[in-house]
């Protein structure tokens, strides 16, 4: 009777049990089922935002960024170290990131299908905002007698790498001012190659787009006087009006101890993402951003340059519903 008893116990545990395994299973699978939807989405809690090369601004700011989030947000968001620009956007059009550090301009190209990504239309990357201006910087010697962009004509320029976007900034600006690359002595050196180059005498001027100071022109000086040139006026106003994502700039003439302020134009260091993200998702990680300004301030200095109402300028590639929803209610987006 005791060994019934006993069996009957045993079948009736193992019985319990495999009812319990069966309902944890269910619930596992239900989970999982769930986890792949919402990564399949986009929205699994873990996010790659591509920047750039570890020694540049993108890839310190992007991790500095990512922080202050993670933290606001209560998500994780892992700042990596890419090519830059025309990669980021590929990164986040192919899933390979959900968020990315771009230039403006490049944004813009690769939404239309021109320049760096001629024939490649990119529409599943949308912006959430502007973050700080890279600045077109046009440098000559301090005793040059190039006054004006015009002048450069039939004059050695570097404008950047070859299929960099300074090198369509270059082509833009000249444009404007009536002059293509045939009308100059095309050089497309780095930011470096072409202050060495103009130390030597190998170069009467050359196009830089970058945060302001930069240090190559800083270097440069140095040793060597410089001035740049105003990109203003009406060639300016042209500019804005073909190519909205370009914002007006002044670099003080304290920056390269220059004898006047120089006015020029500027493009947009942008945060973008997947368009796959949810709204509620990219709302919090732009309130996370914009509500945390201070803290992102004293993480990096790029921070102090990031505004809430200049966030929604220079944009010609449409925000996330997320973030368009968070700058409707602050009132800086009707």
């Amino acid at each position: 009777m005791k060994k019934m008893k006993l069996t009957t116990l045993l079948l009736l545990f193992v019985f319990t049990a495999t009812l319990l395994m069966g309902c944890g299973s269910g619930a596992n699978s239900g989970s999982t089922a769930a986890g792949t939807q919402t990564a399949a989405s986009g929205d699994s809690g873990n996010y790659i935002l591509a920047t750039g090369g570890t020694s540049g601004t993108y890839y310190s700011f992007g991790g500095a960024m990512a922080q202050i989030i993670n933290k606001a947000a209560g998500i994780n968001i892992t700042a990596q170290s890419t090519g830059a620009s025309k990669e980021n956007i590929r990164l986040v059009s192919s899933k390979e990131a959900e968020l990315a550090i771009v230039q403006n301009d490049v944004l813009d190209y690769a939404s239309k299908g021109v320049e760096l990504f001629d024939g490649e239309k990119i529409e599943n990357v949308l912006t959430i905002g502007t973050l700080y201006p890279e600045v077109v910087q046009l440098v000559v010697a301090a005793d040059s007698e190039i006054q004006s962009v015009a002048d450069l004509k039939g004059h050695k320029v570097s404008v950047g790498d070859a299929g960099s976007g300074v090198e369509a900034n270059a082509k833009q600006v000249l444009e404007a001012y009536g002059l293509t690359f045939d009308d100059i002595d095309v050089r497309r050196l780095s930011f470096k190659e072409s202050g060495d180059a103009f130390s030597n005498k190998q170069l009467d001027a050359f196009f830089v787009t970058a945060g302001v100071p930069n240090t190559a022109i800083v270097e440069l000086s140095v040793k060597n006087p410089v001035r740049l040139l105003n990109i203003d006026g009406e060639p300016m106003k042209a500019l804005q009006a073909k190519y909205p994502f370009y914002t007006e700039a002044t670099i003080p003439k304290d920056v390269y101890k220059t004898t006047e302020d120089v006015k020029t134009i500027a493009i947009q260091a942008t945060l973008v993402c997947s368009a796959e993200l949810s709204e509620d998702t990219v709302y919090n990680i732009t309130k996370a951003i914009f509500e945390n300004l201070g803290e992102l301030g004293t993480a990096h200095a790029k921070g102090k340059e990031v505004s809430l109402d200049k966030t929604v300028q220079g944009v010609s590639v449409p925000f996330h519903p997320g973030a368009e929803k968070y700058y409707q209610e602050k009132g800086v987006l009707k």
